[in-house]
């Protein structure tokens, strides 16, 4: 029986010091990161996405960062077939791979597979982009009535997802998240270890706060522009997320400045609230209260760990 190698998994809501908890373990066990971030992974999105920095990438070797184009369609699917890859590159290396980012949907992918969804009905997605064309917000409100589970983990204003769930949901005759949890493909030949960072809510919204200002003044904006100049479509897929959405419209006149940054900063706490609801669900996390960055955390982290590789 061949031996299953040995995979750790670092998850929790934005802001809470994943990269900070992954980069100390990694450095102290000799590890790796591949990011589980479904924004992080396209090239020049770097300001709004916290992504790791030069002296961090040159400490560390980090992967899934900077993999496709802002115009490129990239789903789960495509992140769960590389990252597979990346991490038997890792582990062949006698190397521990430390996968860590906030995209529950990407981990569940990476570690389960996906189900076999119906295929695109072009005629049901042309209807449902024009009910939502009509009626913005339509398309999550019927989600929220047929799927509850999948309207909560999905952004109102993210039509391409709703429409795919609606699709699934519509086609299959069942609720997508009911399809979504019949898995198939699950992640052989790694034993993982999920560590779960659990920090004080008002804490980490306060920080959520300061940050989602700090891009801003960090050149938000600008970097925005310099995307749009490069000639990608201001409907490219990573547009849609959170600080981008807000600097694109105030780039268009829609908004004011202050108003980009409370609309982020608004969008940012619900987010965060969403990943804690995911991974809740996500079975064997062990949580960790406080930051990743808390030196008694990152104490606690590495004797687990340690205790993990030792085959405990």
């Amino acid at each position: 029986m061949i031996a299953e190698q040995r995979l750790l998994i670092v998850a929790g809501p934005t802001a809470s010091g994943k990269n900070d908890l992954a980069l100390h373990l990694a450095i102290r066990f000799k590890g790796e990161i591949v990011g589980c971030d479904s924004v992080q992974i396209y090239r020049h999105f770097d300001i709004g996405t916290a992504k790791a920095t030069a002296v961090e990438r040159e400490a560390v070797p980090h992967h899934l960062l900077d993999v496709a184009a802002p115009g490129e369609e990239y789903t789960a699917g495509d992140y769960a077939r590389q990252a597979r890859r990346v991490l038997a590159e890792i582990a062949s290396r006698s190397r521990l791979p430390i996968v860590t980012g906030g995209t529950g949907f990407y981990l569940h992918a990476l570690l389960y597979g996906l189900f076999d969804g119906p295929s695109r009905n072009e005629n049901l997605r042309g209807t449902l982009s024009e009910k939502e064309r009509r009626r913005p917000g339509s398309l999550h409100r019927i989600l929220s009535r047929l799927d509850p589970e999948s309207a909560a983990r999905i952004h109102a204003r993210d039509v391409q997802k709703l429409i795919r769930a609606l699709e699934v949901t519509l086609t299959g005759n069942a609720p997508m998240s009911r399809q979504f949890h019949q898995g198939r493909d699950s992640l052989t030949g790694f034993r993982s270890l999920k560590l779960g960072l659990n920090p004080p809510r008002e804490e980490l919204y306060r920080r959520l706060e300061e940050r989602a200002a700090r891009m801003f003044d960090d050149g938000l904006i600008e970097e925005t522009r310099s995307i749009l100049e490069r000639g990608y479509l201001a409907s490219s897929k990573p547009f849609a997320s959170i600080g981008y959405a807000q600097a694109l419209a105030h780039i268009r006149g829609e908004i004011s400045l202050q108003e980009a940054i409370a609309l982020t900063k608004l969008h940012t706490r619900r987010y965060a609230k969403r990943q804690w609801t995911w991974f809740r669900r996500e079975p064997g996390i062990e949580w960790l209260d406080g930051f990743g960055s808390d030196p008694q955390l990152q104490r606690r982290a590495c004797e687990r760990l340690e205790a993990f590789l030792s085959g405990n």
